[in-house]
């Protein structure tokens, strides 16, 4: 079974930074994708970044500019840095990854148990 771990979250001023970072448990056979998603209270889970083993990554419209993806493909890790945070960033941030266990294996999608962000004064 996989298991992402995820790690960096806290408190945080407004305009401060934090760095989240996410880990596979296990060896992985293939990625076709990691990134991160977020859930504020009340509202739905949603798209925060995603990079792709191939193709472009891909950011929220509200994050653009503040936000940066960094994968280490080798590790099978993935990154947030998050700078200029607003008090509209505070969620649950939940490290995703769709991948395959093992030659032959399904593609699946496998979810952290999220770590929370708190962006107040």
């Amino acid at each position: 079974q996989v298991q992402l771990v995820e790690s960096g979250g806290g408190l945080v001023q407004p305009g401060g930074s934090l760095r989240l970072s996410c880990a596979a448990s296990v060896s992985i056979f293939s990625v076709n994708a990691m990134g991160w998603y977020r859930q504020a209270p009340g509202k739905q889970r949603e798209l925060v970044a995603t990079m792709p083993s191939l193709g472009r990554t891909n950011y929220a419209d509200s994050v653009k500019g503040r936000f940066t993806i960094s994968r280490d493909n080798a590790k099978n890790t993935v990154n947030l840095q998050m700078n200029s945070l607003k008090p509209e960033d505070t969620a649950v941030y939940y490290c995703n990854a769709d991948l395959r266990r093992y030659y032959g294996d399904a593609r699946a999608q496998y979810w952290g148990q999220g770590t929370q962000v708190t962006v107040s004064s």
